[in-house]
């Protein structure tokens, strides 16, 4: 019986986990990323797999947001060009350095940006 679950539940799990994913990203436009790694590696993933899977999964979430916010006239390409060139910059180094950082420390720093994140959403 519970072999039958644990089936089930690791049936829906990545869907359930993509759900929750997009909805953040959607409402928030980041944030997917806290609700995938935990989803990736409870299904199997190490934890450097997680999140850079989580970066190819929010890259297609971000595309789907985006065209959606663009065609209701809730931002223009223009709002985010001068953020685009550091930002690229920026996603190269990480990609660069993660192989780099061992798994403890990527947990740490995972965690503290959570907490940062958290605190921010609840002092306004």
């Amino acid at each position: 019986m519970n072999e039958k679950r644990n089936y089930k539940l690791k049936k829906y799990l990545p869907l359930a986990g993509g759900f929750c994913t997009g909805i953040l990203n959607g409402l928030f436009g980041a944030g997917g990323g806290m609700v995938a790694v935990p989803f990736l590696r409870s299904g199997g993933l190490d934890e450097k797999q997680s999140h850079a899977s989580s970066v190819a999964l929010l890259m297609a979430l971000s595309f789907v947001s985006t065209m959606l916010y663009l065609r209701r006239g809730s931002m223009t390409v223009q709002d985010a060009l001068p953020y685009l060139p550091g930002a690229l910059a920026g996603s190269a180094t990480g990609a660069l350095l993660m192989p780099k950082i061992s798994t403890k420390w990527l947990k740490r720093i995972f965690g503290l940006l959570m907490i940062y994140g958290g605190i921010r959403m609840v002092m306004g």
